[in-house]
C-alpha cells in the first residue's frame, strides 16, 4: 500500500471536509509517528490534543485491550463498574459533584447549554454569553455558541439565544440581560489562536456570575486534562466553575466527551432529559482511567509545565519567530514571514506535524514528549523557518 493507494480510496469515498496533509499515517510510538511509506514524523499534534500519553503508550493500550476482551459496550440502562470508578475519580480531581459521558467536546457543550437552561427555566432565562473569537463544536448550537461569523456560514438560521462579548469584564456586562442564565468561555482560546485569558477577568467574571445568580461554564476541551499543566485549565487561575466541559484527551485516543457540574447543578437534568449510546463506553472508560491515573499525579503536571516552558523558552529564540503564547504544552508561536498554513506544509514534507490556528502554528505535543523528540522536532522547525526568511 501506498500513499497515493490510500488517498485516492480515502478521497473517493469521504466527504472532502478536510484539508489534509500528504502523509497517511499508521504507527508510532510516543511523539514519533510512522506513515505507510516509512517516513518517520516528529509529532507536535497529539492529534488536535488527544493523544495525550503518545501514540501506542503500553500501559494504555493494555487496559484498552483488556477491557475489550471483557466486554465491550453496555447500555447506560445498567451499572458500569468502570464507568462508575472513571467518574468518581474524574470527580475527585476536577473539584466537581456529577459528571455526564459523551463522545465530543461538541456534545459535552450541548450538555452543558442544557443545564444553563435547565437551571434558567422558571424564570425564563436561556441566553448564554461566550466570547468573541470563541470556539466550542460543529453542531447547529454549539456553532451558534461559537464567536467566530466565518464558521456560521451556510449554517443559518443557528440556535437563538447566544450574545457575543469582548473578553472583559465590561464587555460581558453588556451582553447581559434579564434573560442570561450563563456564560460559557474557554480559558486558552485554542482554534481563535492559542489565547489565554487574562487571570484578573477570569476571577472577576467568576465574582461577576456569583453575583448575578448565572452559571460559569468553562470548555475545556483542548485546555483540559493536564494540557496547562494543571489538570483542568482553570485551576491554574484559582477558581472552581459550575460547569466543565472536557474531551479530546480524556480517554487518550477514545472518543469521549464529559460535561461536569459543581453541587448543586449536577441533579439539574434527570431522567431522560439527555441521553447517549455509547457515553461512557467501557473500553473508552478504561482508556480515561489510563489516563487519569498518570496525568491526574501532581508529579506529571509539574512535569508538563517544566516541558512547556522549554519549549516557549526555544521558541522565543527561534529565528524567524516573532512571538510565543500559551500555557504549559498548548502555545502558539507566531511567524515572523510565510503564512502559517504553507509553514505546517512544509514542516510535513520535512518530518514534522505542527498544527496552525489564525496567524500562528499551533503546538500541542503529547504530554509526555521526551527532550530528544522534542529538540528533533524544534530542529526541524528552525530549518523550515529559514526557508521562509
Amino acid at each position: 500500500m501506498t500513499f497515493e493507494t490510500v488517498q485516492k480510496q480515502l478521497d473517493g469515498n469521504v466527504m472532502p471536509t478536510y484539508a489534509r496533509f500528504p502523509a497517511a499515517l499508521v504507527s508510532g510510538k510516543n511523539a514519533t509517528a510512522k506513515d505507510v511509506d516509512g517516513k518517520e514524523y516528529i509529532d507536535f499534534t497529539s492529534g488536535i490534543g488527544v493523544n495525550c500519553l503518545g501514540y501506542a503508550d503500553e500501559t494504555w493500550a493494555a487496559a484498552v485491550a483488556k477491557q475489550a476482551a471483557s466486554i465491550q459496550h453496555t447500555s447506560n440502562l445498567f451499572y458500569s463498574p468502570v464507568q462508575a470508578e472513571l467518574a468518581e475519580k474524574l470527580c475527585r480531581l476536577s473539584g466537581m459533584s456529577k459528571v455526564f459521558f459523551c463522545n465530543s467536546g461538541a456534545e459535552a457543550n450541548e450538555c452543558a447549554v442544557k443545564v444553563a437552561r435547565a437551571n434558567g427555566a422558571a424564570e425564563g432565562r436561556f441566553e448564554i454569553v461566550t466570547l468573541k473569537n470563541s470556539f466550542h463544536g460543529r453542531t447547529l448550537t454549539t456553532l451558534a455558541a461559537t464567536g467566530q461569523d466565518e464558521f456560521h456560514r451556510y449554517f443559518t438560521p443557528l440556535t437563538e439565544g447566544f450574545r457575543y462579548a469582548e473578553p472583559t469584564l465590561e464587555g460581558v456586562k453588556s451582553c447581559l440581560t434579564e434573560k442570561t442564565c450563563a456564560v460559557l468561555l474557554e480559558l486558552v482560546q485554542g482554534e481563535g489562536g492559542v489565547i489565554p485569558m487574562d487571570a484578573e477577568f477570569v476571577r472577576g467574571l467568576r465574582k461577576l456570575c456569583t453575583e448575578r445568580k448565572i452559571l460559569m461554564m468553562v470548555d475545556e476541551v483542548q485546555s483540559g486534562v493536564g494540557r496547562t499543566g494543571a489538570f483542568y485549565c482553570y485551576q491554574n487561575y484559582g477558581i472552581l466553575p459550575d460547569v466543565v466541559t472536557s474531551a479530546k484527551a480524556l480517554a487518550g485516543g477514545l472518543p469521549m466527551g464529559a460535561c461536569l457540574c459543581a453541587e448543586p447543578y449536577g441533579s439539574l437534568l434527570g431522567k431522560g432529559m439527555n441521553g447517549s449510546t455509547f457515553g461512557g463506553n467501557p473500553v473508552a472508560c478504561a482508556g480515561a482511567l489510563a489516563v487519569l491515573d498518570r496525568v491526574g499525579s501532581p508529579a506529571f503536571l509539574e512535569k508538563v509545565k517544566a516541558k512547556g516552558a522549554y519549549f516557549a523558552e526555544a521558541l522565543r529564540k527561534m529565528p524567524g519567530i516573532s512571538s510565543v503564547r500559551g500555557m504549559g504544552l498548548m502555545l502558539g508561536a507566531k511567524p515572523e514571514k510565510g503564512a502559517p498554513g504553507a509553514i505546517a506544509a512544509q514542516c510535513v514534507k520535512n518530518g514534522l506535524l505542527i498544527l496552525t490556528a489564525k496567524d500562528v502554528l499551533r503546538l500541542l505535543p503529547p504530554l509526555t514528549i521526551t527532550r530528544q523528540e522534542a529538540d528533533k522536532g524544534l530542529t526541524i522547525l528552525a530549518g523550515v523557518l529559514k526557508l521562509f526568511q
